[in-house]
């Protein structure tokens, strides 16, 4: 797919963020969502990335750093074949990183169609 404007692209993610399946943000508390370019090791495939602790494991106190989610645009760019190809990519890369939260590993979420 040829390159985006930021504008086309944070449209494009607006639209990825109106079709997240319900209920897949209802308990995501403390997360933040980030969009960069690559990763910061130059991984040209990896379309994001969840840092934190999944909820599961959090202990009480609350004070925990927000977790965070990274999309990384440029990949998902050059993965995708067309505009709504990269809506749908960003669409699964997102509740595949939501899922990380949630304590989902990678082989359950293949599993279930969102690997």
């Amino acid at each position: 797919m040829e390159s985006l404007g930021d504008d086309e692209f944070e449209a494009i993610l607006d639209e990825a963020l109106q079709l997240l399946p319900t209920g897949v943000t209802d308990q995501l508390d403390n997360v933040a969502l980030f969009v960069e370019g690559r990763p910061e090791n130059g991984d040209r495939h990896l379309l994001g990335l969840y840092e934190g602790t999944p909820i599961g494991e959090r202990g009480i106190s609350g004070l925990e750093l927000p977790d965070t989610i990274f999309i990384y645009r440029d990949n998902l760019i050059d993965f995708a074949a067309d505009r709504d190809h990269l809506r749908d990519e960003i669409v699964v890369t997102i509740v595949h990183e939501i899922a990380h939260f949630y304590g989902i590993d990678d082989e359950r979420l293949h599993e279930l169609g969102w690997g």
